[in-house]
């Protein structure tokens, strides 16, 4: 029985019901436990973070979405921000080309009057820095950045303001600016890659729904023909909203404007739709630059974008001419699918982190919090108590990235550990998915694929030692020249048994040397070292009695001894080389 102290019980205590950091540190419990328990927070502290942000992500897409009222859009944009970025203040500016200037718009926790009415011009403080080169800004303390052209009327509002710490970055539509989204502090503070990503992120879905919010609210004053893209619109917007994909957005844009509609990514490759020819490159450009749909003999071609980026292009076949607000639809739908293409990836990309974090945590401290690892993999849909085969995946040539893409289909949980693509699979028969896996992911990537496996496996500690069992598997199959196949340690016979924490070594030992084993033990003898002698000699005799220093013939005498206790047949090759493994195997073991 393990005793454990009351300073370390009410340190785990704490932990389990969520205390602060600060809490921890100041409990009595050894030091080592301290820092193992602050740790432990962290590690919970930012998953809890990411799934927050996550969790924001989809909630802010479908705000936006749904928006109609270009004020409420903007408000929603910046309280957003500022719940995200978990700052003090928040605000938004937007641009006036003609004036060259930047304005404040909305605020969001700003109590300074001076400061919710300030206007930059472009190139001046942090915000018109941005708002010029469409780039995002980050300063600790803005005051003492020189990278910023200070002014007194800036300067002024923000110190009224008492902000420090400040991050901007740009609104863009194609290669437009049309504002600013910022967060600050009212103290220093550094803004991390993540953050700053996070929020130009919002700032891109942003901008599309600003964008939408704005024609929307044009095109409800124009004709019922305009009222009826309105309704289109909003039609593809809910099929959105309602988890629709590709295929479906497609199939809606062709039955409203009724003509044959294909999607294709921005390499021009297809992705949905009736239509499977790629449009002409010239023409994509000419649409991205324009951000206009452009004819062309025989179809119309709108380009894909979020700001400056080529998300893919679509093509509507089967009209002439198309009236306004055909056109406009059209290129309404180009919108809607920029939205789902970065909804989709801000998902994927989210997923992924949350699924290798998940794949880390498993391999590296299944043991730290085993239920909290079960509970994490349910989220993901991975019921890590029911069997799981745990799969590595090898082959030159191939970048891990697309390794672990052509990987995921098959499995719940694939990513990259410690430089390997490692699978954990639901599954009971490791040698047969071993061997299926490695046959699908070389087609796939069209090269070698070699599949180590182990399993099956129930629960964090188990999935963990078959991965150490899996590794040591793929490593035998690149030794033995077996590139391209797959398969378990089982599956490799005696290897299994060398390759394997979780192969029955010492049942391997007792079936091939029992009998010689029991002998020795009953009577005292050393029948094994004759054994390993015998071998180690070549089974020369005379080398043999000299290594034993005893008589040939009393080697002789114990061979045949040993003869009877294993049968005939016991110096043929096969069994032979069985009883020299179990015998290594047995000297190994103690």
């Amino acid at each position: 029985m393990i005793l454990v102290d009351d300073d370390v019980l009410q340190l785990l205590d704490l932990l389990a019901g969520g205390a602060s950091a600060e809490r921890l540190a100041h409990v009595g419990a050894p030091a080592k436990a301290v820092e193992l328990a602050l740790r432990i927070h962290g590690t919970l502290s930012g998953h809890r973070r990411r799934e927050a942000e996550l969790l924001a992500l989809f909630d802010t897409a479908s705000d936006l979405a749904r928006l109609r009222d270009p004020d409420a859009v903007l408000s929603s944009i910046v309280h957003r921000a500022r719940t995200l970025l978990r700052v003090d203040v928040s605000y938004l500016s937007l641009n006036d080309e003609a004036a060259g200037r930047t304005y404040m718009r909305v605020t969001d926790g700003s109590v300074s009057k001076l400061f919710q009415e300030l206007t930059l011009g472009m190139g001046e403080g942090l915000g018109g820095l941005v708002a010029q080169t469409a780039r995002p800004y980050a300063s600790r303390d803005y005051f003492g950045d020189p990278r910023f052209r200070h002014t007194s009327p800036i300067d002024t509002a923000v110190r009224d303001e008492g902000l420090r710490g400040i991050v901007g970055v740009p609104l863009a539509l194609g290669d437009q600016v049309i504002g600013v989204l910022y967060a600050s502090d009212r103290s220093p503070r550094e803004f991390s890659p993540d953050e700053i990503a996070l929020l130009s992120s919002l700032a891109d879905h942003a901008a599309i729904a600003l964008d939408n919010a704005r024609l929307l609210e044009e095109i409800s004053s124009h004709s019922e023909s305009m009222h009826r893209a309105e309704e289109a619109h909003d039609r593809l917007m809910d099929l959105v909203l309602r988890g629709g994909d590709l295929a479906d957005v497609a199939a809606e844009v062709a039955a409203v404007l009724h003509g044959t509609i294909g999607l294709y990514d921005a390499g021009g490759s297809w992705l949905a739709g009736e239509d499977r020819r790629p449009p002409p490159s010239k023409v994509v450009t000419t649409s991205r630059e324009t951000g206009r749909a452009v004819s062309t003999e025989d179809s119309w071609v709108c380009a894909v974008q979020a700001g400056h980026e080529l998300l893919g292009s679509l093509v509507l076949g089967g009209r002439g001419e198309l009236v306004d607000a055909d056109k406009r639809l059209f290129e309404r739908a180009a919108v809607v699918t920029a939205l789902l293409l970065m909804l989709r990836r801000s998902v994927a990309k989210a997923e992924d982190e949350v699924r290798g974090e998940l794949l880390t945590d498993l391999l590296t401290a299944p043991d730290r919090n085993p239920a909290t690892l079960v509970a994490r993999g349910r989220r993901l849909g991975l019921d890590l108590a029911a069997p799981h085969v745990v799969l590595i995946a090898h082959a030159d040539g191939v970048s891990r990235r697309r390794l672990v893409a052509a990987a995921a289909r098959h499995t719940a949980l694939a990513g990259v550990h410690a430089e390997q693509v490692v699978l954990v699979a639901a599954a009971q028969d490791a040698e047969t998915l071993a061997s299926r896996l490695a046959v699908e992911l070389s087609s796939t990537v069209e090269l070698a694929v070699t599949v180590g496996a182990a399993g099956p496996a129930r629960g964090p500690r188990e999935i963990a030692d078959a991965h150490a069992e899996a590794a040591r598997c793929l490593r035998a199959l690149l030794a033995l020249g077996r590139s391209g196949e797959g398969a378990s340690a089982a599956g490799l016979g005696f290897l299994g048994v060398l390759l394997g924490d979780r192969a029955d070594a010492a049942g391997f030992v007792r079936q091939t040397l029992g009998p010689v084993l029991d002998y020795d033990a009953r009577r005292g003898t050393d029948l094994v070292g004759t054994l390993n002698a015998y071998f180690g000699a070549g089974g020369n005799l005379t080398k043999a009695k000299e290594s034993l220093h005893v008589h040939v013939n009393t080697v002789v005498q114990r061979l045949e001894r040993i003869g009877a206790l294993l049968g005939e047949g016991w110096q043929a090759p096969e069994r032979a080389l069985e009883l020299q493994l179990a015998l290594r195997l047995h000297a190994l073991g103690g």
